[in-house]
């Protein structure tokens, strides 16, 4: 997550803090269909302009959205303007300190059952494709915004770039690089092996694919970190 889209996330969710706001919020996500200012502002007992201002505020910072309708039974000349209507925003915020990222170990995890029913392989044969093809296309994806011809050094930044956008926090350590957070701190809790494994074959998949060479992933469990920690050979890049 970079700083500027975690800041937006808090920025965000700070804005429920506000008892009215929060109460709108709460109102409007509940219902059916979207609502107007006047009824928001009924059932949550506040003046109408008051709804008003914090309904504006929810979509300023896309937590609701808006459309325009005339009330039902009105229409044709005389029938006024548009109603301004929130309702729920698609967008999805979350902030979680230490940074996880469950979506990506779901990701992985629903496609390794499907591969395995589609190729009625083992499962934990599909996991490890499942986990190498989620770091080969982080690592593509970043190599595409970078440029295909990367220098070494490049590719270690670009490394490091990646790591820290899916939480594993990076940090440089003499000749190896480790990583002080697991995103999947909690399924590797109760599921070490299986966690470790797809941590590992994600990890030696985006290296490849983001052309990291002198740069290999090795399963070398630390408490307080990621099981995986990155080894610079001696064809690395110096820092």
């Amino acid at each position: 997550m970079s700083v500027r889209d975690f800041a937006s996330r808090v920025t965000s969710i700070a804005t429920l803090a506000e008892p009215v706001r929060r109460a709108l919020y709460l109102y409007v996500v509940a219902q059916p269909e979207p609502v107007s200012r006047d009824q928001a502002a009924t059932a949550v007992g506040v003046p109408r302009h008051v709804a008003k201002f914090n309904l504006d505020k929810l979509e300023e910072e896309e937590l609701l959205d808006v459309e325009y309708a005339r009330p039902a039974g009105r229409s044709g000349p005389g029938a006024g303007r548009p109603a301004k209507l929130y309702r729920r925003s698609s967008r999805e915020v979350g902030v979680s300190l230490p940074e996880r990222h469950y979506d990506l170990a779901a990701e992985v995890m629903a496609q390794a059952i499907t591969q395995a029913d589609e190729r009625a392989c083992p499962i934990t044969d599909a996991l490890r494709d499942a986990a190498q093809e989620a770091g080969h296309a982080l690592g593509m994806q970043a190599k595409s915004t970078s440029g295909s011809r990367l220098s070494r050094a490049s590719a270690v930044r670009t490394v490091r770039e990646i790591l820290a956008s899916q939480g594993y926090e990076p940090r440089d350590d003499g000749n190896e690089m480790s990583l002080a957070n697991c995103p999947f701190h909690s399924l590797a809790r109760a599921h070490r092996d299986l966690v470790c494994g797809i941590n590992l074959n994600l990890i030696a998949s985006m290296l490849a694919a983001a052309g990291a060479t002198g740069l290999q992933a090795e399963l070398r469990p630390s408490p307080g970190q990621c099981c995986v920690r990155i080894l610079r050979t001696k064809s690395a890049p110096e820092r």
